[in-house]
């Protein structure tokens, strides 16, 4: 009779089990089974989420969003702008040369509403701005010896020489300094442009150019019978007279005129063009829309303005007036997107729809496998050796 083998270690034989269900799981080949299961509630759960997606990539991917499309966000844009008109201020009739900066006629431009003229400074010594000192003087006699010879405030009006002077007006004192005299705060008058203002006109002219699709197009319809001279802009007559009045932008944006006239701001005109090229060049049109840009409740740094000087010569010395201007500043904004039909983007959307449409049945197979009171018996159907 035969020994009988000796049986390998317990390690052993769980060490190879283990390689040959490696191998096995390497070489075998899976395919999905299909189970039909009589279960209402949960077809009404299959079909809802297969409907779902589809509406989702239906109506949304490929109607609203046009995945179907090849696209190309921002155009290459440029924009030249025109003011006309005149207005009157206490002392003078005010032209486009003297209210509109910079009067090169870009995207960016500023029409002075109102203005702080401080006339005929010279180079010379005289009393700094007051409020600076105003709090030191309720409570101190100042000196000479308060204010020390040569020392510079970056936010005052020129040097200091040591000297304690009085001030334009009133008995108090303030420090003395070297600068273009008298000083703005102290001598300045203001005079109001904004009686005429709202109905200055600007011409924005705007030419766009999408060069993936080698597209090009102006917001200016093309007429040889002085139609620019006679139209304004509406939304719907005259959508391609691209010459609104400062009271119609201001409006729009949703601002006072009077207020904003004495204050200054920012307001942006935005021109979207949204263009779908697989239709006709005219379905391509500039919309517009218009909106305050600069932060209007923030005190500390509300309105706009910027100063500017006029230099004379007189009996030969240098003489200037300076100008605190107050405006409203204008922004050309221009973006926009355009879209025509390419068969690579198409393919990978219905590929990706078609897809997702399989989450339908992992839902469900979840559901079946993990919630059923047959899930066992389920499991067993579904999966197999």
């Amino acid at each position: 009779m035969a020994a009988a083998e000796p049986k390998p270690p317990a390690g052993v034989a769980a060490a190879r089990r283990l390689a040959r269900g490696c191998w096995s799981a390497f070489w075998d080949y899976e395919t999905p089974k299909v189970i039909v299961v009589k279960n209402r509630r949960l077809g009404v759960v299959y079909r809802s989420v297969q409907l779902l997606i589809l509406l989702y990539f239906v109506w949304y991917v490929f109607i609203v969003q046009k995945s179907y499309q090849d696209s190309e966000t921002g155009p290459e844009s440029s924009v030249i702008t025109k003011v006309k008109g005149i207005t009157l201020s206490e002392h003078k009739v005010w032209d486009v040369e003297e209210y509109v900066k910079p009067p090169e006629g870009g995207s960016v431009f500023s029409i002075i509403t109102r203005i702080e003229v401080t006339p005929f400074q010279s180079l010379g010594t005289c009393a700094e701005v007051r409020p600076k000192y105003e709090g030191q003087q309720r409570h101190l006699q100042l000196g000479d010896e308060d204010f020390v010879a040569g020392q510079l405030d970056m936010l005052g009006n020129g040097l200091r020489t040591g000297r304690c002077v009085p001030y334009y007006h009133g008995s108090s004192k303030t420090c003395e300094v070297t600068g273009w005299c008298p000083v703005e705060d102290g001598a300045s008058v203001s005079q109001f442009l904004g009686k005429m203002a709202p109905n200055f006109t600007i011409l924005v002219k705007n030419s766009i150019h999408y060069p993936k699709f080698q597209f090009s197009k102006g917001n200016i319809e093309h007429r040889k019978d002085g139609y620019l001279k006679h139209c304004t802009f509406h939304e719907v007559s005259d959508l391609y007279c691209p010459i609104f009045k400062l009271g119609y932008i201001v409006e729009q944006a949703g601002e006072n005129f009077t207020e904003l006239a004495h204050t200054g701001g920012v307001i942006g005109v935005i021109i979207n063009w949204d263009c779908d090229l697989d239709l006709s060049a005219s379905k391509c049109n500039p919309k517009y829309s218009f909106r305050r840009l600069d932060p209007k409740h923030v005190p500390a740094s509300s309105g706009y303005n910027f100063r500017f000087a006029k230099y004379y010569k007189i009996n030969g010395s240098t003489t200037r007036t300076l100008i605190k201007a107050y405006g409203i500043r204008i922004d050309i904004i221009v973006h926009g997107q355009a879209g025509k039909f390419s068969l690579i983007p198409t393919i990978i959307n219905l590929a990706t729809a078609l897809t997702s449409i399989g989450v339908g049945s992992f839902l469900c197979d979840w559901i079946l496998l993990t919630f059923m009171n047959k899930n066992k018996v389920y499991s067993h159907k579904k999966f197999d050796k």
